[in-house]
């Protein structure tokens, strides 16, 4: 076995302090719209681009790492910079920051939608929410496959992916783990069949944390180190689980939320698209905590604010919760939702991240990552038509027109004329309170 490379010293003596990345971190929760591919966008062009902490190619290692993992790889991305920058505290805080801002606004908007949303001028807003939906997870669905699949072989994994999961109701897990199994397996026979992303030709010599730095002591693997990181996120896991099964008890809602927002947490790969399908097949067709309209509700919410839109899990166990409990109820739902939804996301970060920095160049990484890109492309698609198929029917049955027209104008908007998901989101709901009250 070859040894390990010896990295040199780093070339950049600037430094970030705690405070500028806190403050920097702050703010990134704040202006992080347009979903997982545009906050990873924003956070190229403010981390690489503009500030130079961190260079292409190690911004491109660590976003690899975190897009093999179950979780929103934004959130995790901002974790893993941070512990780049100023170890666990720096990853706990850059990681908080992200999510904060969302929670507490997403949190009230569940609340006026609760309290408001039966009224027909919000109901009509919704409507037209419903309808942006559709044309925003398609547009998504077309926006990631145009990277991810490169190849007859990516193209057949996206069409695996959506007959398994659309026609054969098969568990997410299993076709996560089937496509990274044959995007190995293809690598291995025929590389040529399953091509990665193109190495990055910047050289990130002046970046804080360039191509060249020598590892810093708390990026190095550390036993002790990852059992305390271990030990500590357990207790943090089982504990509130724990409590939840003393009070109300072990068949409430709020432990059976527990335990399965912590599934959700370890098994859905692929961001907050791939994730949706997975939560809404159990939450809507198996506990029943909300309705599919209710779903692509709290989807349109989650849409208009900054954050992770996994933050829609927020409003699932909100809603679920007021089923429960009314607001006391809603409240402990949207806060155990959002505690065992985001908990592994550090915990992976934590424990994984100095073993992931002493793999970098490990082109082998990037077949398994190709593979499960190109399923869940067609997972997403399946989204788009689950929605569809509740959302363009009326009560009556019959199929709702002006929906499907709407949806259909916003979708070229976004893929024509390159209109921005906030603006699509915020004129569908424009344009259905007047179709209601007038």
């Amino acid at each position: 076995m070859n040894p390990l490379p010896i990295i040199p010293p780093a070339t950049s003596a600037r430094r970030v302090s705690f405070g500028e990345a806190f403050r920097f971190w702050l703010k990134l929760g704040f202006i992080s719209f347009g979903g997982p591919t545009g906050q990873i966008a924003i956070m190229h062009t403010e981390l690489v681009v503009r500030r130079r902490w961190i260079s292409e190619r190690r911004f491109l290692h660590a976003l690899n790492y975190c897009m093999l993992l179950p979780g929103p790889e934004a959130t995790q991305l901002a974790i893993y910079v941070g512990w780049l920058l100023h170890d666990t505290w720096g990853g706990i805080v850059a990681g908080v920051l992200f999510v904060l801002p969302s929670v507490v606004i997403l949190g009230a908007l569940s609340a006026l939608y609760v309290a408001y949303g039966h009224l027909p001028a919000i109901d009509g807003v919704l409507y037209g929410f419903k309808s942006a939906v559709v044309a925003v997870v398609l547009f998504a669905t077309i926006r990631i496959g145009r990277r991810a699949l490169r190849g007859p072989v990516a193209i057949a994994l996206a069409a695996a992916g959506f007959a398994a999961i659309f026609f054969g109701h098969a568990p997410f897990p299993a076709i996560v783990l089937g496509a990274g199994l044959v995007g190995w397996i293809v690598w291995r026979v025929r590389p040529e069949w399953m091509p990665a992303d193109a190495p990055s030709h910047g050289g990130g010599a002046d970046a804080v944390i360039d191509d060249a730095a020598a590892p810093a002591p708390h990026t190095l693997p550390s036993r002790t180190r990852f059992v305390r990181h271990l030990v500590t996120g357990l207790l943090l896991w089982g504990v509130p689980l724990g409590a939840l099964a003393l009070w109300p008890g072990p068949d409430h809602t709020y432990l059976q939320m527990g335990v399965f927002f912590s599934i959700a947490a370890l098994v859905t790969i692929g961001g907050a698209y791939a994730v949706l399908p997975f939560v809404a097949q159990a939450a809507v067709d198996r506990f029943g905590w909300l309705t599919a309209a209710q779903m692509a509700d709290g989807l349109a919410l989650g849409e208009t604010t900054p954050g992770p839109l996994i933050m829609v899990l927020q409003f699932v166990g909100f809603i679920g919760g007021w089923r429960a409990a009314s607001w006391t109820g809603a409240t402990v739902g949207a806060l155990v939702a959002t505690w065992f939804t985001f908990l592994p996301s550090f915990l992976f970060i934590l424990l994984g991240a100095p073993h992931v920095e002493r793999l970098r160049g490990n082109d082998a990484l990037s077949a398994p990552l190709t593979g499960i890109t190109a399923a869940v492309v067609g997972v997403i698609l399946n989204l788009a038509v689950y929605f569809a198929l509740r959302i363009f029917e009326t009560p009556q049955g019959h199929a709702d027109l002006f929906a499907i027209a709407l949806a259909a104008i916003t979708f070229v908007g976004l893929v024509r004329f390159k209109l921005g998901v906030i603006p699509a989101v915020l004129g569908c709901g424009a344009i259905g309170l007047v179709w209601r009250l007038f």
